[in-house]
């Protein structure tokens, strides 16, 4: 079956087009410099808080700069079309001109004291005010966009519609309560907190699929793409799981965001695998499209008229496709308006390397031998920290769509600390470890442990400690696989809360806790006083427990928050150790260093393995790249299977190989940015 135009590969650059600089844009420049910078789409303003066309809805704010002699939409449609650039139409109705407030209020967000919700009401400038508008109103539906939608369907054969910011505010019109009332029979409460989970959600989805419908009604070959909130571990998102279902019941295709906001300062940095991490989100549900993976050119939308370091940009763009997502850049202005021209000459670059791969890549699938359980918590951020810095092979698997038939696919299962066991999660986890399969549980906190105790194979009672400080892990193993990278030293440093339980007599204990030495104000003086007065105890930290077929790991503390909080080597390579020891003979790929800034992503199609390496090495944010020789890895074939090509594709390095039985060794002699070693087998 013939693919449709968006499930090929695409190279898009999104122009947020200022409406001062309309004057300026010349549309046959404009197609051209798209196909100067290797993309096939483009994404530009069409409606919404300004119409970029004559519109004749009312309400509809038409831009005052356009050109009155012409049609500059139609205009950029032919141009881009004569050169195969495909046009894709961005609306955002999420908020329109103080105008429209006066004759129309009941369109828009009415906060608690029943004021509107103005944006940018400081801004400094010959502008008029702009108002949010309520999901559920008039103007995000029947009155003013759907209509728009009919009138740009109707007469500009536009390719694509993309929905940017079509997340609701929180809104206490009496329509909003009127509706929270019919769905959940209850008022509307004061404190956002405390409104129900899916509430935005479904809100979202009703007046989403108004338009939807009104698209399809008109042209059901044109794909409407929604704006998707993936992860953000700073600023606000954690816990959050947007449930993919309910937005591909009214999109085609989804883009997730993934910012590099360097404009707040070091200490709120991104971590280096969050476009990693939100385009594993997209790809979370088998079945659905490869999603877009938005990346920003700016350090932040304060600074939205510079551009990122190259090295830095191009670290997150490279992340994009090596996870199987199409790259979307996201640019102010459009190239003759772009103030820092450095960003254009990175898009070229990142845009031609995409263009290496993205064949080979069509129809790759994840070759991963984990599956963490996905609720956008810190826990299960500190495991993808900590498996993306040991180029550990994962997929997700988010809170709504545990499945034990999924799970099976994996040798290994991860529950993070503090993800909540539903009764159909823990009946799935019983079934998957029954079945041959291997957990990890990690829990610092008693809750739900009874529910699981006979899993973990320990006693019901166990008791919460206090914030522990000065403490140790004990290895109590001769394990090869625990023990790496440990045999020099006797204690693994530890802190916060853990948890005191009593293994079964048939569980392993792996380690075990080393209590403080000391309160923190005396751990320094004096040094006299430093000896341990318990060095060693029989309560357990690590263990294992063998269940039929499969093994339980339970981790009694919170492995991944020390990482996330010390990114101390030793907890690297714990948590590497535990994966290890639990895949066994299971694991497929593993790096001969591990090496933190360096990302690794293995795929497979057909008779190929791909193995995606993007250098990221240095201190953030990049300032310039630090060249990674001799990049070695190893790679499981399926048994029988022979090496017949080994080859570098992106960056032309030479690549040398060995193969012993069904293991082959492979180095790559320089890695610069971002490559992916391609090995064909026969």
């Amino acid at each position: 079956m013939e693919k449709h135009w968006w499930e090929k590969p695409m190279r898009v650059i999104q122009y947020n087009l200022q409406v001062a600089d309309t004057q300026l844009m010349q549309p046959e420049k404009i197609a051209q410099d798209l196909v100067d910078s290797c993309a096939n789409a483009v994404v530009i303003n069409v409606g919404g808080i300004y119409a970029w066309y004559e519109s004749k809805i009312k309400h509809h704010h038409v831009n005052e700069f356009l050109p009155k002699d012409g049609d500059l939409l139609q205009e950029i449609l032919d141009a881009c079309h004569e050169k195969n650039i495909k046009v894709i139409a961005r609306f955002e109705f999420s908020k329109t001109d103080d105008i429209v407030y006066l004759s129309r209020p009941e369109w828009f967000v009415q906060q608690r004291d029943k004021s509107p919700l103005i944006y940018g009401k400081e801004r400094m400038g010959n502008w008029s005010l702009l108002m949010s508008t309520c999901i559920n109103g008039g103007y995000r539906n029947e009155e003013v966009a759907v209509p728009v939608m009919e009138e740009v369907l109707t007469n500009y054969d536009i390719d694509g519609i993309f929905f940017n910011a079509p997340h609701p505010s929180d809104c206490y019109c009496e329509r909003c309560k009127r509706k929270y009332m019919e769905y959940y029979g209850e008022q509307l409460p004061d404190d956002p907190k405390d409104f129900k989970e899916d509430w935005h959600s479904r809100c979202l989805k009703d007046n989403i699929g108004v338009i939807y419908k009104a698209v399809k009604n008109i042209r059901q070959d044109v794909p409407v793409i929604l704006y998707y909130h993936g992860y953000d571990l700073v600023f606000g998102t954690e816990g959050l799981v947007d449930d993919l279902d309910e937005r591909y019941a009214t999109a085609d295709m989804i883009c997730t965001e993934a910012q590099n906001v360097l404009s707040r300062g070091v200490k709120d940095m991104q971590p280096i695998w969050k476009p990693l991490l939100n385009m594993k989100i997209g790809n979370a549900v088998p079945g659905y499209p490869k999603p877009f993976g938005i990346i920003h050119s700016c350090p932040g939308m304060d600074w939205r008229h510079a551009g990122l370091p190259k090295s830095e940009y191009m670290f997150w763009m490279s992340q994009v496709m090596a996870n199987n997502a199409h790259l979307w850049h996201s640019i102010t202005g459009f190239n003759d308006t772009v103030t820092d021209k450095r960003l254009l000459s990175a898009v070229k670059e990142i845009n031609e390397m995409v263009s290496c791969c993205e064949d080979e890549m069509s129809d790759a699938v994840s070759s991963s031998q984990v599956l963490l359980l996905w609720d956008a918590s810190r826990s299960a951020s500190g495991w993808v920290d900590g498996m993306a810095n040991m180029q550990y092979q994962f997929d997700l698997m988010d809170i709504h769509h545990i499945d034990v038939d999924r799970m099976r696919l994996y040798p290994v299962v991860v529950v993070p600390d503090g993800f909540k066991l539903s009764e159909k999660t823990l009946v799935c986890l019983k079934e998957y470890v029954e079945c041959g399969g291997n957990l990890i549980v990690e829990k610092s906190s008693a809750e739900s442990v009874e529910a699981v105790c006979d899993l973990l194979g320990v006693n019901r009672d166990v008791t919460e400690s206090v914030e522990l400080v000065a403490s140790y892990l004990r290895i109590e193993t001769d394990d090869a696989e625990i023990r790496k990278g440990f045999t020099d030293i006797t204690f693994i440093p530890l802190r916060k809360q853990v948890l005191y339980m009593k293994a079964h007599e048939e569980t392993e204990v792996l380690m075990t806790l080393v209590p403080p030495f000391a309160p923190l104000d005396a751990v320094g003086a004096p040094p006299e006083r430093a000896s341990m007065p318990v060095s060693q105890t029989d309560i357990p930290m690590l263990m294992v427990n063998k269940s039929n077929k499969g093994k339980v790991m339970t981790l009694a503390f919170s492995l991944s928050n020390l990482i996330l909080d010390y990114h101390l080597e030793d907890h690297y390579w714990l948590m590497r150790n535990c994966l290890d020891y639990m895949c066994g003979s299971s694991k497929e790929f593993n790096m001969s260093e591990n090496i933190a800034g360096l990302l690794a992503s293995v795929f497979k199609s057909d008779d190929k393995v791909l193995v995606h390496l993007i250098n990221g090495i240095g201190q953030r944010p990049l300032v310039g790249s630090i060249p990674y020789y001799n990049a070695e890895f190893t790679i499981k074939l399926p048994e029988g299977k022979t090496v017949k090509k080994v080859k570098a594709v992106i960056e032309d390095q030479p690549v040398a190989y060995r193969q012993e039985g069904n293991m082959v060794t492979v180095c790559l002699s320089k890695l610069s940015v971002w490559n992916m070693i391609s090995i064909e087998t026969v």
